[in-house]
Order: structure tokens, then sequence, then C-alpha cells
């Protein structure tokens, strides 16, 4: 059975909408800033931290793309996709819809993968300062709670 993390934008977030290319591109500077972590320690460490390669398929049609693990032994798909849900089910304006990422671990996934993804989600939830939906169902804030509405 598959598990799913949310990281959900709310009105403190530092944006309130993202698009699939964004997210792509943060994993990207993750890999950077982990991959200069490496040289400074004179380790491979961006092989360790980042062992994925981001793929999408024709069918995804840029709603969703995976990571595939480089070591299928230790590593081996996780899901990501964008949405968008009703914050009020009373009506359908756009004000009223909530943006997030949803980062999934599929059926063959690995305790890595699962390791990986909690890394991921609260990078990604920290750098957009967001609500962290975690795989056990706790909650992680990383937004300023004072400029909440």
């Amino acid at each position: 059975m598959s598990q799913n993390a949310y990281i959900k934008l709310v009105p403190a977030s530092e944006k309130l909408a993202v698009t699939l290319e964004e997210v792509k591109e943060m994993f990207h500077y993750y890999k950077s800033i982990t991959s200069k972590t490496g040289e400074q320690l004179s380790w491979g460490y961006s092989e360790a931290a980042f062992p994925y390669i981001i793929e999408e398929k024709e069918d995804a049609k840029n709603e969703w793309f995976y990571l595939r693990g480089t070591d299928p032994r230790k590593n081996r798909y996780i899901l990501v996709g964008v949405g968008f849900e009703q914050k009020d089910d009373s009506d359908e304006f756009p004000e009223n819809q909530q943006c997030y990422i949803q980062v999934s671990l599929t059926d063959i996934s690995t305790h890595g993968d699962k390791g990986k993804a909690n890394e991921f989600c609260k990078f990604l939830a920290s750098k957009l300062k967001g609500e962290l939906h975690l795989f056990n169902g706790r909650v992680m804030y990383y937004y300023p709670k004072n400029r909440l509405n």
C-alpha cells in the first residue's frame, strides 16, 4: 500500500502556488548544495544525499514526476506531484484553493526511499515555509506563526 506526505502552502508561505517545474528546480538546487558540502568535506556526499534521477513519463501530463533510485538495492522510487484542494467545500473560487506538493511512496519503495522522502519533504517545506503532513500523520509547521491570518 502506498504512503503519502503533503507539503501544503498556507497564506504565510513564501508562495501560494508552485509549479512542477519549480519543484524540479528545488531538487536540482538541493543536489547542488549537497555536492558543494561534499566538496568541502572531500567526500562524494552528493551521491549519498540525492541518489536519484528525476524522470517524467509522457502520461504524467506535467502533473507528477518520479525520482528513480540509482542503486535499486537501496532506493527505488519516490513519486512527486503538485495539485490543488478546496479549503472550503461551499464554493469553488480560486482563492479558496490550496496548493500542495504530494510525495508518495510506492509498494516497491524501500526504507531508504522513505528516509529520503522525509528528508526531501522537510527541505521543501522549509524552503517554501509550508505545512508538512508527514507519512505518519504528524504535522510540522515551517511558516512564521505571526504572519498567518
